[in-house]
């Protein structure tokens, strides 16, 4: 495993990580879970994604069990929440990033996951309700009560980002060590252009999400619909709406030859791009079976296939580079 740098902090994270979206507490048993983290942490991967909203806060239940079972050394992992959306609750200050809201959250989180500190602690979408010194006050708060290590951000803009670094300079705080967007060979602007700036003027840390494209990226669509996949279940039709197209898949038809012709797999190819790009720290990996997880976490083996020639090969076939901003 490779282990990189969470932005300018000294956090080594996993260029490999695990996430519980959509898993955990909902598509897959608990044992399965149990199994894959297992699989996960042999192979070198030290940080276990989670937030309040997934399965309404079951796969945080879940994975907590799991972490008191397994009894890992508590410096050996790393172990994340988010804020926002809630854990099913409507009412008000039951969402958002109220301190109220924060606190709370925070606290539910600690119980479900059995673990007395989040090494990261995400604000996973902006609140437009809530006053930026607020969010960033009660997040500096959680990490003086050595509740939180470091706190992100999630889908914020750089101009969201930035604001909430020039309120934590003025005011003498921590401002976000990490953002955790969506990035993938058919989700590029953000990483790659909107954020360019940011990387270095706060050393931005990524911990990256759906580098498969919510399955896509891989060859199960390229026949007949699967069942039992993530663009199946019921409530992910916008997913499966916006995930799927024929140019999509077309691509991923040329995709997947030039995987072959580099020895790899397709799902091995998409992840080892996303790590190709300096400016990530670490891909989160989703997986509902054990086989499945076996052949992402090998996707660091496929790395040093992709030289320049691969890597303008692959662009020749995506066509979507983002257009950098001339300085």
């Amino acid at each position: 495993m490779e282990y990189r740098r969470l932005g300018k902090s000294g956090l080594q994270v996993s260029a490999l990580s695990m996430g519980s979206w959509l898993t955990f507490g909902k598509q897959i048993n608990d044992q399965t879970a149990e199994r894959l983290m297992e699989m996960a942490y042999e192979k070198g991967v030290n940080f276990f994604d989670n937030a309040e909203v997934y399965a309404r806060g079951e796969s945080e239940k879940v994975m907590g069990k799991i972490l008191k079972k397994l009894k890992w050394d508590r410096s050996s992992y790393l172990v994340s929440s988010k804020v926002f959306f809630g854990d099913g609750g409507k009412k008000p200050n039951q969402t958002g990033l109220s301190r109220k809201h924060i606190f709370e959250a925070c606290d539910a989180a600690l119980k479900r996951l059995k673990v007395d500190y989040l090494d990261m602690y995400f604000c996973h979408r902006p609140d437009k309700n809530t006053p930026i010194e607020e969010t960033v006050w009660a997040m500096n708060h959680l990490i003086q009560q050595g509740k939180v290590l470091y706190w992100g951000t999630s889908e914020w803009s750089s101009q969201e980002i930035m604001e909430a670094h020039m309120v934590a300079r003025d005011l003498r705080l921590i401002g976000p060590t990490m953002e955790q967007p969506q990035y993938n060979m058919f989700h590029r602007e953000k990483v790659e252009v909107e954020y360019s700036q940011i990387y270095k003027t706060v050393g931005l840390g990524t911990t990256i999400w759906s580098p498969l494209a919510s399955g896509v990226l891989t060859t199960k669509y390229l026949g007949k619909f699967p069942k039992g996949t993530r663009l199946s279940i019921e409530g992910l039709e916008w997913l499966k709406e916006r995930s799927l197209s024929q140019e999509r898949l077309e691509k991923v038809r040329k995709l997947s030859q030039i995987a072959e012709d580099l020895g790899t797999t397709m799902p091995k190819l998409a992840i080892a791009w996303c790590l190709k790009n300096p400016d990530v720290s670490t891909v989160i990996l989703g997986a509902s079976k054990p086989e499945h997880l076996e052949e992402t976490l090998q996707s660091i083996d496929t790395l040093e296939k992709l030289d320049q020639e691969a890597l303008d090969a692959i662009e020749d076939v995506l066509d979507n580079q983002p257009k950098k901003p001339q300085f």
